[in-house]
């Protein structure tokens, strides 16, 4: 505690994740204090706004609402040190090697982000006896080829260098919890999207590579694997599923999801429809993108959280589909100067038919 209030944790929090769970803590009354690593490129875009709102001296080791600590999963002293200095009631653990197709790449990396940071967390926090709550981003590929629908009870079968480390994290998180009594929860969340995806996520790369097709800058995109199903929903909701899970009574482990699945040919078919395009025309298949070993189906089934959390998604695929596409169109057609930046709230729509206007003018529909 903190003047009287909660002290949450979070790593990762310049990713997609993270700066909804600051932004959501933050309006709650919560100080945050994030971890990142230091580099040459910060990448702090989508907290920018957040750290000249809640920290406008950018002073750190203050009373200030939000603060950020340079830090890193793969070194034990800084995360000690941090931990020390923030004393967290919460700490929310979303920092990770987080995609799929990369962990091929780099297994070793992915292993000792995933799954040894992880432990290092756990450990100083038993060391130290902190007395405060642990969530772990956990992961729908856990489950790799078990068939859907999936849940708490679901095999892990685990395809990929991620897969395997977040399997080890999640039973990490189990043995601390039952051995040492750590408040210590997994989410098990399925894909989750928002407009502050990262780029090398496929469904960003369908929603920008649409919105430069749009004004001429590329006429093709190359995907690996359409017919992959996911499970996805939107990052926003999902992050208030990590809080509700860290405020039930007692630690234990969540699936979060929509019950829903569609295919990546779905993701796209529904995308360049907005814009009255037809993708088919606009794809190509390039085996470089597909992976060594394909996970073929997720499909949550979330009815524990639904009933012990009272969480449920309100943001459907369609929904969900329309808010990111927008979102790139938006964003290109003010990089282009095509419309003005930061010309005011539009209403629902505006933007997609700002698309279709100028691809009626350059005859592509």
């Amino acid at each position: 505690m903190l003047n009287g209030k909660k002290v949450a944790l979070i790593t990762g929090i310049t990713g997609q994740d993270g700066s909804y769970l600051a932004e959501f803590l933050l309006k709650k009354g919560y100080y945050v204090r994030g971890i990142m690593r230091r580099s040459s490129n910060l990448s702090t875009k989508r907290i920018d706004h957040l750290y000249k709102v809640f920290n406008p001296d950018m002073v750190q080791y203050s009373e200030a609402a939000f603060e950020l600590y340079f830090g890193d999963l793969s070194d034990a002293s800084s995360l000690r040190s941090i931990l020390e200095t923030v004393k967290p009631d919460e700490i929310y653990n979303l920092g990770a090697q987080s995609h799929v197709g990369i962990s091929f790449n780099n297994p070793l990396s992915t292993f000792d982000i995933n799954a040894l940071g992880t432990l290092r967390l756990l450990d100083a926090i038993r060391d130290m006896k902190l007395p405060c709550k642990y969530y772990q981003a956990s992961s729908s590929e856990m489950f790799g080829i078990s068939p859907p629908p999936q849940n708490e009870y679901t095999p892990f079968q685990p395809q990929s260098p991620y897969g395997i480390s977040k399997v080890a994290a999640f039973h990490l998180v189990k043995m601390y919890r039952n051995a040492y009594g750590l408040f210590a929860a997994n989410g098990i969340l399925f894909n989750h999207e928002s407009p502050r995806r990262g780029h090398n996520f496929v469904t960003k790369k369908i929603t920008q590579e649409l919105a430069k097709i749009i004004v001429g800058e590329i006429d093709k995109i190359k995907l690996g694997n359409l017919d992959a199903k996911r499970d996805w929903g939107f990052s926003a909701e999902y992050i208030q599923a990590m809080w509700q899970i860290l405020q039930h009574p007692h630690a234990d482990d969540f699936v979060i999801a929509t019950n829903e699945t569609h295919s990546v040919r779905d993701f796209l078919k529904e995308a360049f429809s907005l814009v009255g395009l037809d993708y088919e025309k606009y794809i190509i298949s390039d085996d470089r993108f597909r992976r060594p070993a394909e996970v073929p189906a997720l499909l949550g089934d979330y009815s524990k959280a639904k009933n012990l959390l009272n969480w449920e998604t309100k943001v459907k695929f369609k929904e969900l589909v329309e808010m990111m596409v927008e979102a790139d169109i938006k964003e290109k057609l003010e990089s282009e100067g095509i419309i003005p930046i930061n010309s005011g709230e539009k209403p629902k729509g505006y933007y997609l038919e700002k698309a279709k206007e100028l691809l009626k003018i350059r005859g592509i529909i």
